[in-house]
C-alpha cells in the first residue's frame, strides 16, 4: 500500500470517540455519530433490564416534573424518578434495577427521569442512533455496533456533569471490543481502553474505590451496585425511537 492509499484509509476510518462527562457533548458532532448512552450506577442497567423484561417502552425525561405530567395522561404509566441515588417522593420507583423485573414492566410503558443519564440522552438526541449500553447488554451492544460501520460516540453520563470511573471503565470494554477494527480512536478512547486494562481482572474490585459506588453504599443497596456490575445478563439493545426507548430489532 503506498502512502497515498494509507492516508485515504485513514481519512475515512470512522472515529471511535468517548465523551467523558455530559459537560462536553457540545464539543463533539452528535449528529455524525451513533451515541452510546452509559450511566452503569445505575439508569442504563435498569433500561437495559426493563427492555430486556418485556417493558414495552422507556420514556427518558429530564425532570422530575415531566415524569410526573404523565401521570394526567391516565393511561397507565408506571413513572420513575430518582434524584441524588434515591427515589423521589409519591413515585412508583426509582432506577433501582431490581424494579425493572418482569412481574412489574412487563407490557408497561415506564417513565423514567435520573440526575445523570436521561441528561446525558436529551443532550444527544440529534445523534444519528441513539443506543443504550451497560455491562448487562456488552457484548450484544459490540456486536451490533460492529456491523454499523459508522462513527461511535461512547457517552458517559458522570455524576451532575463530572467524571466518573465507572462509566468511564464501561466505554474501555466497549473500546476494548471494537479496538481490532479500523476506527481511529480519540485520547479519552485510549484512556478508557487503558483504566479497563487496570480494572477488567476484578472490575467489582477496581470499582469499589468509585464515589458514586461509596454514595450508593451509604443508601445502603450495595446489592444494586453488584447486579450492575453482571456481564452478559442481557442481550436487548435500547434504542430511541422519537420519544421512547425501545427495543432494537437486529
Amino acid at each position: 500500500m503506498n502512502i497515498e492509499q494509507d492516508n485515504h484509509q485513514h481519512q475515512t476510518a470512522p472515529q471511535l470517540e468517548v465523551c467523558l462527562t455530559p459537560a462536553l457533548i457540545p464539543l463533539y458532532k452528535v449528529e455524525n455519530s451513533i451515541v452510546v448512552i452509559i450511566d452503569i450506577f445505575r439508569a442504563t442497567t435498569s433500561i437495559c433490564y426493563g427492555i430486556e423484561n418485556g417493558a414495552e417502552a422507556i420514556i427518558p425525561v429530564a425532570e422530575v416534573e415531566e415524569c410526573a405530567a404523565y401521570r394526567e395522561k391516565g393511561l397507565g404509566y408506571l413513572l420513575a424518578a430518582e434524584r441524588n441515588g434515591e427515589v423521589v417522593s409519591g413515585f412508583d420507583f426509582g432506577n433501582s434495577p431490581f424494579a425493572y423485573t418482569p412481574e412489574k414492566v412487563n407490557g408497561k410503558t415506564v417513565v423514567l427521569t435520573t440526575t445523570n443519564g436521561t441528561h446525558a440522552l436529551h443532550l444527544s438526541r440529534k445523534a444519528k442512533r441513539v443506543v443504550i449500553g451497560s455491562f448487562l447488554n456488552l457484548t450484544a451492544l459490540c456486536n451490533w455496533l460492529r456491523t454499523q460501520n459508522e462513527n461511535i460516540l461512547l457517552v458517559c453520563s458522570g455524576w451532575k456533569n463530572n467524571f466518573n470511573l465507572e462509566d468511564t471503565l464501561f466505554a474501555g470494554a466497549v473500546v476494548d471490543q471494537l479496538k481490532d477494527l479500523q476506527f481511529k480512536l480519540d485520547d479519552p478512547a485510549i484512556a478508557a481502553n487503558d483504566l479497563f486494562q487496570l480494572g477488567k481482572n476484578d472490575i467489582t474490585q477496581y470499582l469499589k474505590k468509585t464515589s458514586h459506588g461509596e454514595r450508593l453504599k451509604n443508601l445502603g443497596i450495595e446489592k444494586d451496585i453488584a447486579f450492575c456490575l453482571q456481564i452478559d445478563l442481557t442481550t436487548a439493545i435500547p434504542v430511541l425511537e422519537g420519544e421512547k426507548l425501545v427495543k432494537l430489532s437486529v
